[in-house]
């Protein structure tokens, strides 16, 4: 029983202390005014009877009832009824002032008594004063509060005849039953009487209609949101108007709540004083008057809900968690349905007649039972993760979270992971998880109707059935007897409040209250103390829990097959059958990703156990050990699913015998695992183990006690959990004695204590590692650093920190490193047991014993480990993954063999997986080897679902650019040390993290070696000279070699210079010597038989015969056609600018001569040995020419235009005081001239030279005139210096950049945009013959040519250091060192425009489709840029390519790069980096960024390129590699002074890896079509004019793609596999596959998984051919015959054009001339193209058709891909050269090419050599040598004699030798 009311209270209105307008309430009287003993009076009343403050007020209000509520230092809530009235206030109150106030309550009284009398009028300004009744107690029955205090107010208005002091007595002295569902009706004395209800049990809220009110005024979601804000401990607010409603809301959500408890901060109602509460840091539900919102405005962590208005705001800082799905949707449902019955039947077509609605109290339980579903939705089976730690004295109960998540598959969700760690939860467990206890309706529920909410899920009706069946049952708690017998209670009459009161509520005699309440209390003790029976049971727990939602989990689904692979590598592993496991360990591993099978393989390890020990040879501990690792890796800290659990016994009981007396255990090797550092992890492991026992303790019954029936029946079924153990002993503690009592307590703590000494033990094992001297393992750790970890625990440490430290101290280690280690495992397990020992009531004496023991125990053990670390690095290494060693190229060599790395992922997600799905390939183990060529990465991944997918990456030694020490963050299976990034100019990255083994030194030495290779002393040093010498060794001298006639060198070649030379072939090393020009009569030594690149020129002084003549004597005329071997001349003899073999007199008439003034490198070191000037200027005058020039490099021709003839120049830029200086001067010679002047004067000769040599004519159309062609697009008023700025164009417009007027961004309309009028002398009638492109920066304020013949065009060009920038920025951006901050491709594109590489590209194409335009239109141009070797040398090729389609042919792009980059002096050492000496300067990658441009030509017309895109990317990737000579060195002079420009031929070429990549390719291209464009199919004479606008280019792939199945693809030998047999050569590497194939992004190379349609078609031809026994095929021929067939079944449409094969499939404008200008806006200023209409009169089809074919037939010769002609062939014996052997070759004499070639064999596609027929000057019988066949005759023999050495060859019979000799005698005669 309880008493109803503990206090009455009678509060007024009383002046405030300090004067102010405010006053504040005073106690009148309290009743009883002693406190009570079990319940003293609560401080602070007259504070929350008025929560707003105490006021005065000019009007009488009626009454106000509300119930606030108070919580004392117990967290007892104390109810306080007030029921407020105003009386009428007295002057004395009204003028009170502070010693008025001290004068006391009587008088105040006695004198308003005296001064109001009823009938006395009220003055007009009558203030009033409140005054309040309070009703104190623990109980909340608000009605009968209510109807309490209304009666004492209404017997004092309407004066009854009753005593308030008899009604106040009997309101204090009446006692009702605290639950139980009794009904008492209680009378206070003034003919009321009322019947109080008691719920049934007390543990369920009683909650009238207030959660039905909260939901109407909030609506759901955001009570909802307020739910989940409360369980996750936030602050809420409310705020209303209405005090009644705030604790209505407050008392409703709480109601919600169950059956968790509220544990913070509730104040239903906060007075306005104590507003300051809402800044307190803790969580809070708290409501606020209204009337402060403002107050509430700037809280900023708080939830505010206005009950007034239905909003609920929540700051933008907080996040509340919501339900986990499906829950909050399942919920939300269920709530709208019953807030609103009809929204079911509001779309049925004949709805039924309205179903009449709850009543609101029954409509508040409806509400109630679907949170109290969802409780038991979220918590089913809490039960089974109970730990029972003691029984005894009192139940000590721990809940392990972590597998509770695990179990429910809830890890992830954060409201739940909150919801537990609560203190609300806590309470929940204390409270609930004991095991003998009364039950309620949420324990029902959560044990008994968890299967049912399951299977009704899906059925609304039966859910809505179950909620009312739930709040039926709710209903009768609080309501248990529904017919109530009505209350009887007095209440005023209306509008009594307004009536005059006959008098101020009147003082209460204390006395007779007190005898009342003193009797009462006589009786109570008289009475026998009224005990209720408890009814108390075992707390049902319920079916096993479940995961809340089933989800699949897709990849890892463990099907039963898994399972058994697990188990049966298991068994395997302990049968011995060591192979049989290795088989299936990668399954096993893989498996393993899933829980089935680690619970399975722990199961099975059981198994294998005996008496807690399994000893194991070394493999099968391996084994056992990885699998226990590769479980533990997925493991959270937490271990949800108990996999850590259930290895802790296992790897204390695997061991291996190392030597005598020393054994290694399993935890030695699986401690790298955060789990065990997690001191939750810990807690969870103790608890449980500790229940085992404690239950183990009770299960086995003494012989003195019977077993009780109880027993018997659990026996009989399944053996007792630790709760019904636990129940039953409860249920039996009574009934003990008191010994038998202390003999269990005893008991129990003594089996605490001996698990707590077990598990100091087992995390010593675990937390110190093998190796002590590791101590930055343990720093690293989570747990163990950090004294404050986090606990699972509910209760408070208690003596933890401070004891742990002190016992630390006593420790006593010598070794620092030592103690480090082991003062933290010390200091970590002292916290573990600390906590764990007085959760569990382990008595203090023991647990100081504890902290003496654990550092002996902790010592005792590193002191084991010693041995055990000593002998375990005696053992074989741990056999890792066999490291794949890669193919190497010949002549490479392995600098470094494979040092063990992990490959990390880098910032490109499709290597890891990434959005684009694939496998996670990275990170990948395996060794990084350096050659002397590459660094290559060769390994797996270790991510085991992958697969056994080799993956490889290697970039060439030559290409790296930065190489950077990296920490690295991620492990992979253990710690790794250093990380080393090295990213290469290639596109590639290396991340690589060194395998501990490699140790710090390894790593070292791989850094030093790398930067050796990289950066070579000399170019000796690099990989394409180096690779050489070990092929050849030994080598003859030369001079013995030489068979051929002695041919003269000139004298300008020293003796000296030919010396080096030879060494040079001989591969000794030299060093470079500069030369002088020696004496022109001095002859060099004979040169070899392939030192064919010799200069020799007349030597005359005059120079009229400076031009090779005919008059030249026979050795220097050979000599001489050697030198046009060269790549230049070659070229300037097909463009038909200087012959050599032409008569004095037509030399004479030419307008350009080659001129050899160059020919000992004297005048430019970086030009070419032969330069083509103009006919008129000496070679004296080139001398000071040069001058004006940088590096001397003055203006010579390239490339002469076939139809306008104009003529193309390139020069370094000018001097000061070159043209700029000959311009100012005004060509106004003075008298004393100096000898600038004089350069200058030649200079400006030289430029009148060319501009003469000029074919000048002018056609009708105006075509060459100005303004003919401006008129086409710029209107009559267009503007040339739009691109040009010269001094012509006056005004502001000098200044504008000219990028951005190339790309025709300056708007047309009035005559000059830039303001300035037109000019009249700018539409001359003649064009100027020749434009000078300069830098702006170089011409400024330069005059133009006087004379109108020259013109400048200044430009604004970015220079070397802006491309090496731009270049570093396309690295980062194409392939990122880490991810991007915000992943997907607009960081990556944003960082692609950051590089500006773009840009570039479109300053180059615009710049040469300027020059372009110019030379097509018949003006010359001279390109003069920079120092005249990089943007000059790309330009100008650029021009080349897009003007001649020659060079669009594999020859002709061969011939363009060995002249222009090669010959005329690109510094490719240099950009490179290539030696010592450039390493400062970087890689400035000028000859990929011209490729680049190729690139986007090609894309753009891909029917005009005999090559492919693969050709390009080749080239790209071994301009930088170093693997060919032919882009190393910096100039021609150079290479002669190497010996370079001799390059050896004949048949000693073959048996040697390639120097030349020219060569490379050549040899490529006749096994496979891979550098073959199958689209090829040209316009002849196109010019092409490409758009060079930024969103037209594209980014080329070969800056993002990669195939890690086997690196880069560009060293041919390497990318195609292992080799396959000849016959099965395909040209794609691919074999048709019926079956289909997974294509990997990333790794496989897609063109090479699906070739295109023609290579498909060629495979399957040589395929066929291969079946049928013949020889297959070149591809080429094959290609040939049918284009040719093609062309043929072409002709009688009349268009039998080659264009015509493929023509159909390309959009016709393209080929048109006039598209270029197409692409700006319509008003372009930059209009220079010329449309083909006006080419010049008629432009009919068959015209244009006869000249393709002419031309076609032109560039035909130039082909060296044509197909091949065999005349005859057959097999010949051919005498190696001086000292070789005889060998028999396949000969083919070829009619058509004029050779005569040789092959190993007949099927043989690859020529070993090529004798050329040109060269032959006799056939004659020949006599047998030594060494010869010895089966045939004499007559069999014979010697063909060419220019540089005599063939020895041998037929089978002489019938074969003399058909061979007719046939070549015969094609001798021919030619």
């Amino acid at each position: 029983m309880a008493r109803l009311a503990d206090y009455f209270v009678l509060v007024a209105f009383g002046p405030h202390p300090r004067g102010s307008g405010e006053g504040q309430g005073q106690i009148l009287q309290r009743f009883p005014e002693k406190d009570w003993e079990d319940n003293p009076f609560p401080q602070g009343i007259e504070l929350f009877c008025q929560p707003s403050g105490w006021q005065l007020c000019p009007e009488r209000s009626p009454p106000t009832f509300f119930v606030a509520v108070l919580t004392d230092i117990n967290s007892e809530r104390h109810y306080c009824a007030c029921l407020t009235f105003w009386e009428p206030a007295e002057p004395t109150q009204e003028a009170a002032s502070a010693e008025d106030a001290a004068d006391g309550e009587e008088e105040l009284e006695d004198g308003g008594r005296m001064r109001l009398s009823p009938s006395a009028p009220a003055p007009a300004s009558q203030l009033f004063a409140p005054k309040t009744l309070v009703l104190v107690s623990r109980l909340d029955h608000t009605e009968v509060f209510r109807n309490s205090l209304g009666l004492i107010y209404t017997v004092h208005v309407e004066g009854l005849d009753v005593s308030l002091e008899s009604v106040i007595g009997n309101l204090l002295t009446c006692t009702i039953p605290l639950a139980g569902g009794s009904q008492r009706t209680i009378s206070l004395g003034a003919g009321d009487r009322q019947v109080i209800q008691t719920p049934l049990t007390d543990s369920l809220p009683v909650s009238c209609c207030s959660v039905a009110l909260l939901f109407r005024q909030l609506g759901i979601t955001n009570v909802l949101c307020l739910f989940c804000a409360a369980l996750t401990e936030h602050k809420i607010l409310f705020l209303s108007r209405s005090y009644q409603r705030l604790a209505d809301a407050c008392r409703g959500l709480l109601a919600l709540l169950f059956p968790l408890r509220y544990s913070f901060t509730y104040v239903p109602i906060l007075p306005a004083q104590l507003l300051e509460v809402l800044s307190t840091p803790t969580p809070f539900v708290i409501g606020v008057h209204a009337a402060f919102q403002a107050e509430t405005q700037e809280l900023l962590d708080v939830i505010i809900a206005d009950l007034d208005g239905g909003t609920v705001t929540v700051p933008e800082c907080v996040h509340i968690p919501p339900l986990p799905e499906p829950l909050q949707s399942q919920t939300h449902s269920v709530l709208s349905t019953v807030l609103d019955p009809e929204l079911e039947l509001a779309d049925l077509a004949f709805p039924p007649p309205t179903v009449p609605a709850s009543s609101l109290k029954m409509q508040d339980k409806e509400l109630r039972a679907v949170f109290l579903r969802l409780f038991a939705q979220l918590l089913q089976g809490y039960r089974w993760c109970l730990h029972i730690v003691r029984i005894h004295p009192e139940p000590v109960i721990r809940f392990h979270k972590a597998a509770f998540l695990g179990q429910r598959g809830l890890v992830e969700d954060d409201f739940l992971m909150k919801v537990l760690e609560g203190m609300a939860f806590a309470g929940f467990v204390s409270e609930r998880g004991v095991p003998y206890r009364a039950t309620d309706l949420f324990d029902e529920l959560v044990a008994h109707e968890v299967a049912r909410m399951r299977a009704d899920e899906s059925h609304p009706q039966r859910v809505l059935r179950h909620v009312k069946e739930l709040a039926e049952q709710l209903y009768k708690n609080e309501n248990p007897y529904p017919a109530v017998a009505m209350h009887k209670v007095q209440r005023p009459a209306e509008a009594s409040h307004l009536r005059r009161a006959p008098r101020p509520f009147p003082r209460l005699d204390e006395g007779t209250v007190q005898w009342i309440v003193d009797q009462a209390m006589a009786k109570m003790q008289g009475a026998p103390p009224a005990v209720r029976a408890e009814r108390r049971s075992t707390v049902p727990s319920g079916p096993p829990m479940t995961a809340i939602l089933e989800r699949s989990s897709g990849l890892h689904a463990n099907s039963a097959r898994r399972l058994e692979v697990v188990r049966n590598c298991i068994s395997y592993v302990f049968e011995g059958k060591m192979l049989e496991a290795k088989k299936l360990l990668p399954a096993v591993l893989r498996a393993l990703k899933g829980r089935a099978a680690r619970r399975c393989l722990t199961q099975e390890l059981h198994l294998h156990v005996q008496q807690n020990r399994a000893v194991l040879d070394h493999q099968q501990f391996d084994f056992v050990v990885r699998m226990m690792n590769c479980c533990l890796q997925d493991c959270t800290s937490a271990d949800e699913h108990g996999i850590a659990a259930a290895l802790l016994p296992l790897v204390t009981a695997f061991c291996r015998k190392l030597s005598p007396g020393v054994t290694q255990f399993a935890y030695s090797c699986v401690q790298e695992h955060v789990v065990w550092s997690t001191p939750q992890f810990w807690e969870a492991m103790f608890y449980g183990d500790v229940q085992t026992h404690v239950r183990a303790l009770y299960l086995e019954p003494p012989e003195d006690r019977p077993p009780t029936q109880v027993g018997e029946a659990l026996a009989q079924e399944e053996p007792p959990s630790a709760l019904d153990v636990a129940s039953e002993q409860r249920r039996l503690w009574p009934t003990l004695s008191r010994a038998k009592q202390q003999e269990l307590v005893q008991k129990e703590e003594s089996t605490v204590f001996s698990q707590a000494i077990h598990y100091a033990s087992r995390m010593s094992y675990l937390l110190l590692p093998l190796d002590a001297s590791k101590s930055r393992l343990l720093r690293e750790r989570a747990g163990l650093g950090d004294p404050e970890s986090a606990s699972n625990s509910l209760v408070t440490n208690s003596m933890a920190g401070s004891v742990a430290e002190s016992y630390d101290t006593e420790s006593g280690f010598e070794d620092a490193e030592t103690s480090d280690v082991a003062g933290a495992v010390v200091r970590f397990i002292n916290r573990f047991v600390d906590k764990v020992c007085t959760e569990s009531g382990v008595t203090s004496d023991h647990l100081k014993g504890l902290h003496v023991m654990v550092p002996d125990i902790v010592q005792m053990h590193i002191e084991t480990l010693e041995a055990v670390h000593r002998e375990s690095r005696r053992l074989p290494p741990i056999q890792k993954p066999k490291l794949l060693r890669p193919r190497l190229l010949p002549g490479e060599e392995c600098v470094l063999d494979g040092l063990r790395v992990y490959l990390l992922p880098d910032g490109r997600e499709e290597g890891a997986g990434g959005s684009a799905g694939g496998p996670a390939l990275l990170p990948a183990e395996g060794a990084v080897f350096l050659t002397t060529y590459r660094v290559i990465f060769t390994g797996m991944p270790t991510d085991p679902l992958v697969g056994e997918q080799v993956v490889v990456r290697a970039f060439p030694v030559a290409a790296l650019t930065k190489e950077k020490r990296i920490s690295v963050q991620t492990h992979v299976d253990q710690f790794l040390q250093d990380g080393l990034q090295l990213r290469a100019c290639t596109f590639q990255l290396l991340r690589m993290a060194f395998d501990e083994e490699v140790g710090s030194e390894g790593a070292e030495l791989f850094r030093k070696q790398l930067h050796r290779l990289r950066y070579p002393p000399d170019i000796k040093g690099t990989f394409a000279f180096a690779s050489g010498a070990t092929h050849t060794p030994g080598r003859p001298g030369r001079a013995a070699k030489d068979k051929g006639p002695s041919l003269s060198a000139p004298r300008t070649l020293s003796r000296n210079l030919m010396k080096n030379a030879k060494r040079t072939i001989g591969r000794q090393h030299i060093t470079r010597k500069k030369y002088s020009p020696p004496s022109w009569e001095h002859r060099g030594q004979p040169p070899a038989e392939d030192q064919e690149d010799e200069i020799a020129v007349s030597e005359e002084a005059e120079p009229s015969t400076l031009t090779p003549s005919a008059g030249l004597k026979p050795a220097d005329r050979l000599t001489l056609s050697s030198l046009v071997e060269r790549a230049c001349c070659r070229d300037y003899q097909r463009l038909g600018l200087g012959t050599l073999g032409s008569s004095l007199s037509r030399a004479k008439s030419e307008p350009f001569r080659v001129s050899p003034v160059n020919r000992m490198y004297a005048i430019c070191r970086s030009y070419p040995g032969l330069l083509i000037v103009p006919q008129s200027v000496q070679d004296n005058a080139l001398q000071r020419v040069s001058r004006c020039y940088r590096q001397n490099r003055f203006p010579v021709v390239c490339w002469r235009s076939g139809r306008s003839k104009a003529v193309l120049l390139r020069s370094g830029g000018l001097h000061g005081k070159g043209v700029v200086g000959l311009f100012k001067a005004q060509n106004a010679p003075s008298p004393g001239q100096s000898q600038a002047d004089s350069s200058s004067l030649e200079q400006e000769k030289y430029l009148q030279a060319v501009v003469s040599a000029m074919p000048r004519y002018a056609d009708a159309s105006g075509r060459n005139t100005l303004s003919g062609f401006s008129s086409a697009h710029l209107g009559s008023h267009g503007k040339w210096g739009s691109i040009r700025v010269s001094g012509r164009s006056g005004g502001p417009g000098v200044g504008v950049d000219v990028g951005s007027r190339l790309a025709g961004r300056d708007v047309l309309g009035p005559p000059q945009p830039n303001g300035a009028p037109p000019d009249s002398g700018f539409l001359r009638p003649q064009r100027a013959a020749l434009y000078i492109i300069g830098d702006k920066a170089q011409l400024k304020g330069v005059r133009p040519d006087p004379l109108q013949q020259w013109e400048l065009v200044p430009i604004e060009v970015f220079e070397a250091r802006q491309v090496k920038a731009s270049f570093k920025k396309l690295l980062k951006a194409c392939v990122p060192g880490c991810p991007a901050a915000e992943p997907g491709p607009a960081s990556y594109l944003r960082s692609l425009e950051d590089s500006e590489w773009l840009t570039q590209i479109h300053k180059l194409l615009q710049v040469s489709v300027l020059v372009v335009e110019l030379l097509d239109s018949g003006s010359s141009v001279l390109v003069s840029l920079e120092d005249g070797w990089d943007i000059t040398t790309q330009v100008v090729s650029l021009v080349q390519l897009l003007s001649d389609p020659f060079y669009r042919t594999l020859e002709g792009f061969r011939l363009l790069v060995e002249k222009e980059w090669l010959s005329f002096g690109h510094r490719f050492s240099h950009r490179g980096a290539h030696m010592l000496a450039g390493q400062s300067s970087g890689v400035v990658p000028i000859f990929l960024q011209f490729l680049d441009c190729v690139h986007q030509v090609h894309l753009q017309f891909p029917m005009e390129f005999e090559f492919s895109q693969f050709y390009l990317k080749f080239l790209s990737y071994h301009h930088a590699s170093r693997r060919f000579r032919t882009f190393l060195l910096d100039s021609d002079y150079e290479r002669i002074e190497l010996g370079l420009l001799y390059e050896e031929k004949g048949e000693r070429r073959g048996q040697q890896a390639c120097r030349s990549v020219w060569e490379h390719v050549d040899r490529l291209s006749k096994k496979t079509p891979v550098f073959y464009n199958y689209m090829y199919a040209p316009e002849d004479a196109e010019v092409l004019r490409p758009y060079s606008n930024v969103s037209n280019l594209k980014v080329w792939d070969f800056y993002t793609e990669e195939t890690l199945a086997e690196g880069p693809p560009y060293d041919w030998e390497l990318a195609r596999g292992p080799p396959e047999p000849p016959e099965e050569e395909r040209p794609d590497s691919s074999a048709p596959q019926s079956r289909r194939r997974v294509v990997w992004p990333c790794y496989d190379s897609r063109p090479r998984a699906q070739p295109d349609a023609i290579s498909r078609l060629l495979e399957e031809l040589q395929r066929l051919e291969t079946e049928l026994g013949r020889p297959p095929e070149r591809w080429k021929d094959t290609w040939d015959r049918v284009k040719a067939a093609q062309r043929l079944e072409g002709r009688p449409d009349g268009r039998g054009t080659p264009g015509s094969l493929l023509a159909s499939t390309v959009p016709h404008h393209r080929r048109s001339l006039g598209v270029y200008l197409q692409e700006g806006p319509a008003g372009s200023t930059l209009s220079l193209s010329l449309d083909s209409d006006q080419s010049g009169g008629s432009s009919a089809s068959s015209s244009r058709q006869a000249a393709r074919r002419s031309t076609s037939a032109l560039y035909s010769q130039f082909q060296t891909a044509e197909s091949e002609n065999r005349s005859y062939e057959g097999t010949l014996y051919k005498k190696g050269a001086f000292m070789k052997p005889w060998k028999a070759r396949w000969f083919v004499l070829d009619k058509t090419k004029h050779q005569l070639r040789y092959y190993d064999h007949r099927v043989d596609t690859e020529c070993k050599g090529v004798i050329d027929l040109a060269e032959v000057e006799a056939v004659a019988p020949g006599a047998p040598t030594m060494g010869a066949p010895k089966t045939v005759g004499e007559k069999a023999f014979f010697d063909v004699k060419t220019t540089r050495r005599v063939y020895n060859f041998c037929a089978q019979d002489a019938a074969s030798a003399q058909q061979w000799v007719d046939r070549i005698q015969g094609c001798l005669s021919d030619a």
